[in-house]
């Protein structure tokens, strides 16, 4: 068994972050990322924690940088702003063993319990299916109607349009707080 920890962001990630948002099949459903938007993105997201105590984490398994998941606020305009989303983004050599879920479910959870949030939403294109289920592993429902076409994506790329997850608080979720390293 393994160890998932979301954590704020070290100096030491930045290589493998770099590595991540530049593999061709990591950023198959992204827009390609280059060095110096990846360093752009990482002291965005360091930033972000040191500002808020949440965002988007850093995933440690096992004392080893997985990769990222977290809770972001868009600064672009999408037809249900504002709004809170979970995402996640893992090396490859980290696919398929469940550290994506259980560091999504510590990411939402948090949201719920630490900040308060009523709802968060997920996003992707509808050919990332992997992403697609774990968003409904996760508990998201898909709003049909809220399906959109990503402003941030540029008109003729086939992954413009995505579709819309949502997730609203439990009734049971309490306001105690927790980390999410816990």
């Amino acid at each position: 068994m393994y160890t998932v920890n979301l954590r704020q962001w070290a100096e030491s990630d930045f290589e493998p972050f770099a590595e991540m948002n530049a593999a061709p099949e990591v950023m198959r459903f992204l827009l390609p990322m280059s060095r110096s938007e990846s360093q752009d993105v990482f002291n965005r997201l360091r930033s972000d924690l040191d500002r808020r105590g949440w965002g988007v984490w850093a995933v440690d398994v096992d004392g080893v940088f997985a990769g990222m998941v977290g809770l972001h606020v868009p600064d672009y305009d999408l037809p249900f702003s504002p709004c809170t989303e979970v995402l996640w983004r893992l090396r490859k050599e980290f696919w398929g063993r469940g550290v994506a879920f259980k560091a999504a479910s510590k990411a939402v959870d948090f949201g719920f319990s630490n900040v308060g949030l009523d709802e968060i939403v997920s996003f992707t294109t509808p050919l990332n299916l992997r992403s697609i289920r774990l968003m409904e592993r996760l508990g998201f429902r898909r709003d049909h109607q809220g399906d959109f076409y990503h402003p941030e994506v540029p008109e003729g790329n086939d992954f413009r349009r995505h579709v819309l997850y949502r997730k609203t608080r439990p009734d049971n979720a309490s306001h105690s707080p927790i980390s999410p390293t816990a």
